[in-house]
């Protein structure tokens, strides 16, 4: 079994969990990323479209920084870096679905499934994530939206 957080919640819906349903401890604990990493336990993280826009960035933003809507940090300790928020959405996702053989890579044999974007993740202010402009994507080899 592999879990599958659902890291934007902290971003969307993290103040409403820290005063009205879980409160602060119970809340600080939601999609515990660091944890898994921590026990060595392989994750992924995935978006809840139509309930909440197909935006894995911001699933990157709110792993890394863990920081709701009004700006609290909820659970500071649950932080992952972006390298480690990155592979749960590509390298770790495509194990889960049993697919690491043709895809979530770069290698030579692999579906070049891509984005192309504006500004490196690893590298930028890790609050400037969600900023970030996919300007191509890539399906099987074939660009199938190009920024204008």
């Amino acid at each position: 079994m592999i879990p599958s957080y659902f890291s934007t919640h902290v971003y969307l819906w993290g103040d409403w969990h820290y005063s009205s349903v879980f409160g602060p401890k119970r809340a600080s604990f939601i999609s515990p990323a660091n944890s898994a990493l921590k026990a060595g336990i392989i994750f992924t993280m995935h978006h809840d479209a139509p309930v909440t826009p197909p935006d894995l960035l911001t699933a990157v933003y709110s792993a890394v920084n863990r920081k709701t809507r009004s700006g609290r940090i909820l659970g500071p300790d649950e932080r992952i870096t972006p390298l480690a928020a990155l592979k749960a959405i590509t390298i770790n996702a495509a194990y889960q679905l049993q697919e690491e053989s043709r895809k979530g890579s770069i290698k030579k044999g692999k579906l070049a499934d891509l984005v192309i974007l504006d500004q490196n993740p690893l590298t930028i202010d890790y609050e400037k994530i969600r900023d970030i402009k996919v300007l191509e994507t890539i399906k099987e080899g074939v660009s199938v939206y190009k920024r204008k």
